[in-house]
C-alpha cells in the first residue's frame, strides 16, 4: 500500500527519507507537567549539563551512556524521552567534534568512491 499513512501519522513505508528527529513528533502525547501544577520549576539540570562545561572524560562518559541506552530508548521510551535523547546526543556529539576536528579516521571505515 504505497503512500498510505499509519494510525500514528507516519508513512507506512517507514519514512526512510526522514531523519529520526523528523519522525518523532515533539512531545507527542506525553506532555511535560506544568511546573505550576507541581509546585515548583523544572530543574535546568534535568536536561543535562551544558556540554561545553564538561571535561573530556565526562563528555566521553556521557556519550557512552547515551549510546548504551539508545536502542532501549528508541524502542520503548515515551516520545518526550526519545526527543530529549536525540537532542542530548546531538549536543554531546557536536561538542566532541568541535573539540576533536582532526580526529583519527580509520581507513577500514571508508568506502570506495
Amino acid at each position: 500500500m504505497t503512500g498510505s499513512v499509519r494510525e500514528d501519522g507516519f508513512p507506512s513505508s517507514g519514512g526512510r527519507d526522514m531523519s529520526p528527529e523528523q519522525r518523532v513528533p515533539e512531545w507527542g502525547g506525553d506532555q511535560l507537567a506544568d511546573p505550576a501544577d507541581v509546585g515548583g520549576e523544572l530543574d535546568g539540570d534535568a536536561l543535562g549539563v551544558d556540554p561545553t562545561e564538561l571535561s573530556d572524560e565526562d563528555l566521553t562518559r556521557e556519550m557512552h551512556s547515551l549510546h548504551r541506552t539508545r536502542l532501549d530508548t528508541l524502542r520503548h521510551a515515551a516520545d518526550s524521552a526519545l526527543a530529549n535523547h536525540l537532542r542530548r546526543t546531538a549536543e554531546l556529539e557536536t561538542e566532541y567534534l568541535a573539540r576533536h576536528p582532526g580526529r583519527e579516521v580509520d581507513p577500514s571505515r571508508l568506502r570506495d568512491a
